[in-house]
């Protein structure tokens, strides 16, 4: 038997157990849609983090096994006390939800006295406990454009977003935290220009939900990017767009991890990313052996205590309630989302 051959029986082998183990202990898996394509496809469903979130939220296991990063299986955890959630590796962190801490946004708030702060969902339990609305980038101008003129905005933490926000709603009294994901700070227009180059006709889709593409959303609005051809889509628009588009070369700007699973929904077409070093080194951390282990030993437990849980579930669920983002399972088809 070749190596190859052994490696397959064994990965076959350990997928098997991980769903035994997922049924004995009533478990559901989801995975963000930057996981690697082996988590991807024994996931029970796979999304962005608004639609996981959702799916967490309403699902009647008793146990969640979030492959994703820590403050997406807070999340869950904040809307989902009763429920076990599980994050597979403790090393899946987000540089962006590490640029800022509780500390540093209450004396921000302090400097600002009466205005109203609205966080990206890409920040910590505790951050959010000291939020009055949270956001996905998908959302950011409608939360923006809700609040009352008059009334100052403290946006974090992503300043790209927080750019493309201002300038779409021409609010001059809003203040950004100048932090940025390591991914989406390395997608910029010199890589879209090269790739645009390298295949004309192209689409160009940028993902405007799941972060590591607020970069590329702002050059845009800012007039950095041709918009001729651009779509601003949500991670099922995104995934749907190419079965309603007669175009057959896509180029994607977010982490490269989604372009598993649009190569897979539609192989009769090509996409190319907008930066192949755009990889999320957090979300790749997660592997099937850790996936088994956290059901083995139910490790690691992700938990939020009461107090910072119950002042950070109203910012979720306000974000949670607003369209967009919804889960698909992971096979081949029709994805009935957004």
């Amino acid at each position: 038997m070749s190596i190859d051959q052994t490696e397959a029986r064994e990965s076959a082998a350990l997928v098997e157990e991980i769903l035994a183990l997922a049924r004995q202990r009533r478990a559901v898996i989801l995975a963000h849609n930057y996981q690697r394509p082996e988590v991807q496809d024994l996931a029970d469903y796979v999304g962005d983090s608004l639609g996981l979130s959702r799916e967490a939220a309403r699902t009647d296991a008793d146990v969640i096994v979030f492959c994703g990063v820590h403050f997406m299986a807070e999340t869950a955890a904040i809307l989902s006390p009763a429920k076990t959630v599980l994050l597979p590796d403790l090393a899946a962190g987000c540089s962006l939800a590490a640029t800022i801490d509780a500390d540093q946004l209450r004396a921000w708030k302090a400097e600002h006295p009466g205005a109203v702060v609205v966080s990206y969902v890409n920040t910590t339990a505790e951050v959010k406990a000291e939020t009055d609305y949270c956001c996905t980038s998908g959302n950011a101008v409608e939360v923006i454009n809700a609040i009352p003129a008059d009334r100052e905005i403290l946006f974090l933490p992503d300043m790209f977003l927080g750019a493309h926000v201002r300038r779409v709603t021409g609010r001059a009294n809003i203040h950004v935290w100048m932090g940025e994901c390591h991914v989406h700070a390395g997608i910029d227009p010199e890589n879209i220009r090269l790739q645009r180059s390298l295949h004309p006709g192209a689409e160009f889709l940028i993902h405007p939900e799941c972060g590591c593409a607020t970069s590329v959303v702002e050059a845009v609005s800012a007039g950095d990017v041709d918009p001729e051809g651009v779509h601003i889509l949500s991670t099922e628009g995104m995934i749907k767009r190419p079965g309603l588009s007669g175009a057959d070369t896509f180029i994607v700007a977010t982490e490269v991890g989604i372009l598993y699973r649009l190569r897979r929904e539609n192989p009769g077409k090509q996409f190319f990313a907008a930066n192949e070093r755009a990889s999320c080194a957090y979300m790749k951390v997660t592997t099937l052996e850790a996936v088994r282990d956290a059901l083995r030993h139910l490790q690691h437990r992700i938990t939020v205590p009461t107090d910072i849980a119950d002042r950070a579930r109203l910012a979720i669920e306000r974000m949670v309630s607003i369209g967009g983002g919804t889960p698909t399972p992971p096979a081949e088809g029709v994805d009935p989302g957004e």
